[in-house]
């Protein structure tokens, strides 16, 4: 059997549990919305009526209300077919959501905000993708291309702040984290249900990250987004939980804790039948790792002999090769995440972290090679410096891919 037909066969094992006619189960997390309910779910029951062709049902999913909530979600239950109401005794909604979804009997789960600030025609081409088999989890995103969103100038600083930290440390390619607009295939929700571990607005980023983590393909929908001011959310609580959690997730997969026993999807394989394709070779990796890894470090090396030698005019050699070094550094690292070892699947504050335990190294060495030739050659130009430092960082590099790669870019484990 040639690797190509190989591929087919196991692309159609993996997609074997494709839901050609899914059931669908979508979750309204509240809390003290009496107010809100009626007019949510009248609204989503009708637009599930006349455009949803898929079985579905809806779940209020009440947290420990203290005002007429859940009353006013049963009577609503009686009154729209398909609606069906669970109370919990502790707030939080990803408690809500974690018990409801670990739950289900759908085949896929969606959840959205009470107050329907995203427009109800992103839902279709939510559940979509995940009844195709084509991608595990699905979100709507205010910060995507083509989104189009209607909100105050401090929540939109927020938000975008907010995923430019979990960007950073994290590495994550979604856009958006804490849209409350999203939905997942139940098959592989579970395993990362049970790795959760945040009741509250956390939950969503945490369950993101680890699906992100374990190789899952999230797809997101741009969509349009209407800021509601009657909001429940402590936005200063809420951002320091959040902190708290990327912490907390970023121990999680340094320890290995954050892997989910889920299948991985197989390599791409051509749709035609008389498809050419090269020739597969095990060697092909590591020569794009070696020949990405050499280019950029010849770029770096080459930029940080530059800036050293532009900053030699002004401070002494320590510090020039100090800050010039730390600069190329962090390029350099971000460089080879994406490109050199892309597929690794490390996340950026794992890669600078560990791109920084190597700086140290690189520092100590090419700082020695430098005061070493000073002392044999005390009257040497700052461009016989600069070869000096050149050759060093030359051998810094060759050890930094062999560390990079084995320990910080390390391959996922199957």
């Amino acid at each position: 059997m040639t690797d190509t037909a190989r591929g087919r066969g196991a692309l159609r094992d993996f997609q074997r549990s494709e839901l050609p006619n899914p059931t669908v189960e979508i979750v309204i997390p509240v809390y003290n919305e009496e107010r809100a309910l009626p007019g949510c779910l009248r609204t989503l029951h009708a637009h599930l009526r006349e455009r949803m062709p898929f079985p579905w049902r809806i779940t209020v999913a009440d947290n420990a209300s203290v005002d007429r909530t859940l009353e006013v979600a049963r009577e609503l239950a009686a009154e729209l077919p398909g609606t069906n109401v669970v109370h919990l005794d502790r707030k939080g909604r990803g408690l809500a959501l974690r018990t409801v979804w670990g739950a289900s009997e759908a085949d896929i789960v969606a959840y959205m905000d009470v107050d329907l600030s995203t427009r109800l025609d992103g839902l279709l081409p939510l559940i979509a993708p995940l009844a195709s088999g084509h991608s595990d989890l699905a979100i709507g995103s205010r910060l995507a291309s083509g989104s189009r969103t209607v909100r105050g100038p401090r929540r939109e600083l927020i938000s975008r702040c907010y995923n430019a930290i979990i960007r950073l440390t994290h590495g994550a390619r979604f856009s958006d984290a804490q849209c409350g607009f999203k939905a997942a295939r139940t098959d592989v929700l579970g395993p990362l249900l049970e790795r959760t571990q945040d009741d509250a607005w956390f939950f969503d980023t945490e369950l993101l990250l680890l699906a992100e983590h374990n190789g899952l393909r999230i797809h997101e929908v741009p969509v349009d987004w209407v800021e509601d001011v009657d909001t429940r959310v402590d936005v200063v609580g809420t951002a320091a939980d959040d902190l708290r959690g990327l912490w907390r997730v970023a121990r999680m997969k340094a320890s290995g804790a954050a892997r989910a026993p889920l299948p991985r999807r197989p390599a791409p394989a051509a749709e035609h039948p008389d498809a050419v394709l090269a020739p597969a070779r095990a060697s092909s990796r590591i020569t794009w790792e070696v020949g990405c890894f050499v280019a950029i470090g010849v770029l770096s090396t080459a930029g940080q002999a530059l800036l050293y030698w532009l900053l030699r005019a002004w401070w002494p050699p320590m510090i020039a090769n100090l800050v010039s070094l730390l600069v190329l550094t962090v390029l350099n690292t971000e460089a080879n995440r994406r490109l050199t070892f892309r597929w690794s699947g490390t996340g950026a504050g794992r890669a600078h972290l560990g791109a920084g335990a190597l700086f140290l190294l690189g520092y100590v060495v090419t700082s020695a090679a430098v005061l070493l030739f000073r002392q044999v050659q005390p009257d040497a130009s700052a461009a016989a410096e600069t070869l000096v430092l050149t050759a060093s960082s030359a051998l810094v590099t060759a050890v930094r891919f062999v560390a990079l790669r084995l320990a910080v870019f390390r391959r996922p484990t199957p």
